[in-house]
């Protein structure tokens, strides 16, 4: 009884974390049209392209959570990294970085 018990309780807390994913993990589209995945890592999460050019590489490691999401971004065509900060919103996330706090570009990716 105690052994049936004691995997009930593991099988509910295991859904209870599946659950509490942040809604930042998963796969994403670009909007160059590349699939990302996010992921944690650490006590962050980060970004890494799953297509394209720059397959496998980390574009990305922010920290957060629910909707809001700091930390930084790499261009993988410019190999430049910017400050970032990443919103999600339903099944889409508006990436934005910046170079020195002024200079800030912005995309949205969609949720696969």
């Amino acid at each position: 009884m105690k052994t049936t018990a004691l995997t009930f309780a593991a099988l509910l807390l295991a859904v209870a974390g599946a659950q509490a994913a942040e809604p930042v993990v998963g796969k994403w589209k670009t909007a160059s049209g590349e699939t990302a995945s996010i992921a944690a890592c650490g006590g962050a999460y980060c970004i890494t392209l799953l297509t394209g050019e720059s397959k496998g590489r980390q574009i990305g490691k922010m920290s957060g959570s629910g909707e809001k999401y700091s930390g930084e971004i790499t261009d993988p065509k410019a190999d430049k990294t910017y400050a970032g900060s990443a919103t999600v919103t339903g099944a889409s996330m508006k990436l934005t970085g910046c170079a020195l706090k002024i200079f800030c570009k912005s995309q949205t990716w969609s949720r696969q």
